[in-house]
């Protein structure tokens, strides 16, 4: 076994819980880590052996544009794409981060992390 991991990947996006989110929008920032039996690719040097970590970043950048009003949906709809659309994959762990979230007050960013 093995992992994969892709680490502050960042998006602006428009997702959150109040009408001024959606339309002004807000940086949010990704961390991936997928399971997934690396010895094949380990031993084969062939991409179609390893779980492809550009077709998952292209997942996470299309499932971003669709507007969520919650973190925690945002999260489950990553992880049911991921598993939709990619092979070899045993866990998958994602954390999504709105950064500078409007709660009135300095506060870096606001996290969620689910594990499908």
């Amino acid at each position: 076994m093995g992992y994969i991991e892709i680490e502050g990947m960042e998006f602006y996006a428009y997702h959150g819980h109040y009408k001024e989110e959606q339309i002004v929008g807000n940086r949010f920032l990704i961390n991936l880590k997928i399971e997934t039996d690396c010895s094949k690719a380990a031993e084969s040097d062939n991409i179609n052996d390893a779980v492809n970590y550009q077709t998952a970043y292209k997942i996470i950048k299309a499932e971003m544009k669709k507007k969520s009003n919650l973190l925690e949906n945002i999260a489950g709809r990553i992880l049911d794409s991921l598993y939709e659309n990619m092979e070899n994959v045993k866990l998958i762990t994602i954390k999504v981060s709105k950064m500078n979230p409007p709660m009135g007050g300095k506060i870096n960013n606001v996290s969620v992390t689910m594990t499908k």
